[in-house]
């Protein structure tokens, strides 16, 4: 008979994305619910998966701080009697203040706990909870602010992706309308939507250009109209839950640097520029974008050099392909080994040894 586990997630994409990836990764083994708060809702299907609704409060307003920390206390009881009443054995988290409760729980009733950390440096969540997790299934060795004493509990994984990404096939032939691909993150990106599309527009006049754009639901409108006013062709989203299909359809992305989403485009063997966040926590943005950046494997422009930088890069890419060819075969080898059934294998192999 299967294990009851339970994956905690919510907020934003990039916390809940890899929770969907492992929870497919775990169904062979085991029943597996997934408790999000409100906002992760958006990313996960009520069909595909068993959901608990868990809406933690954010603990960074001192105002509130009272009142939300009474918030913490009961949804932790909540948490205590789901755990208990699923029978929960194993539960796993990918970060974030949304675990709270649910790894506060799982403490009281000693069940083991894994953490998941996608990013290039210790989210504050999982910092906090090292001390108590079995292992934490980590992209290398040298994520940034990890305490010395717990680097025995890292086990290194390839980035999580979705399955049917690994089955895609990819192809190294340049199309002959250059298609650009633009990725804002799932919060959007304003200064790829205001200052990107005049440059875009300059080297449409010298090289025949497609772009497809992620934005706000409430660009999409504006930016599509300017694109075929300056006759473009354009295809503007907001959210795809496909997003392999564009990345498939892109010689180059220029994008936020969001784990889940750099990690979609180096399976898929798309170069890609690099744009941090800059208010990322603890600048893991940047990070996350470096990771790929020393294996020479994408560019990095910072958004305080967007407008001076980005336009070289892309002109030597447009008008120069032998760097931008060179960090395609780089992405294929760091590839190499990255299938879904050797981190399927990594990671149950790790959790069935405790």
């Amino acid at each position: 008979m299967k294990k009851n586990f339970l994956i905690t997630t919510g907020g934003s994409g990039g916390h809940v994305i890899p929770a969907t990836i492992l929870y497919k990764h775990l169904s062979d083994v085991a029943n597996i619910i997934i408790s999000t708060d409100k906002r992760g809702l958006k990313y996960l299907d009520n069909d595909n998966f068993t959901l608990e609704i868990i809406n933690t409060p954010k603990l960074n307003n001192i105002f509130f701080l009272p009142f939300n920390f009474v918030m913490v206390l009961i949804l932790t009881l909540k948490s205590f009697f789901l755990l208990k009443n699923k029978k929960i054995k194993k539960i796993f988290s990918t970060g974030g203040y949304m675990s709270l409760p649910l790894i506060l729980a799982s403490k009281l009733l000693k069940l083991k706990i894994y953490l998941i950390e996608p990013n290039q440096v210790l989210g504050r969540a999982n910092k906090f909870f090292l001390n108590s997790c079995e292992k934490i299934f980590c992209y290398t060795k040298e994520v940034k602010n990890f305490p010395n004493k717990f680097k025995d509990k890292i086990i290194t994984i390839y980035p999580l992706v979705k399955e049917q990404i690994y089955k895609l096939e990819t192809t190294n032939k340049i199309k002959d309308k250059f298609t650009l691909l633009i990725v804002g993150g799932s919060q959007g990106a304003s200064i790829f939507d205001k200052n990107l599309k005049n440059i875009i527009i300059k080297y449409a006049k010298k090289k025949p250009i497609r772009v497809i754009q992620q934005t706000v639901e409430k660009n999409i409108s504006d930016l599509s109209d300017f694109y075929t006013k300056n006759n473009i062709e354009n295809e503007i989203f907001s959210f795809e839950k496909n997003f392999a299909d564009y990345v498939l359809q892109a010689d180059l992305c220029i994008s936020r640097a969001g784990a889940s989403t750099l990690a979609e485009l180096s399976v898929l063997n798309t170069p890609f520029i690099a744009v941090p966040l800059p208010t990322s926590k603890d600048n893991h943005q940047l990070e996350n974008a470096n990771f790929y950046k020393i294996k020479n494997c994408c560019w990095i422009v910072e958004q305080n050099q967007f407008d001076k930088k980005i336009e070289k890069v892309l002109n030597d890419i447009f008008f120069d392909k032998s760097d931008y060819l060179k960090k395609k075969e780089n992405l294929k080898k760091l590839n190499y080994h990255n299938t879904w059934i050797n981190v399927n294998q990594k990671i149950l192999k790790n959790i069935n040894e405790d």
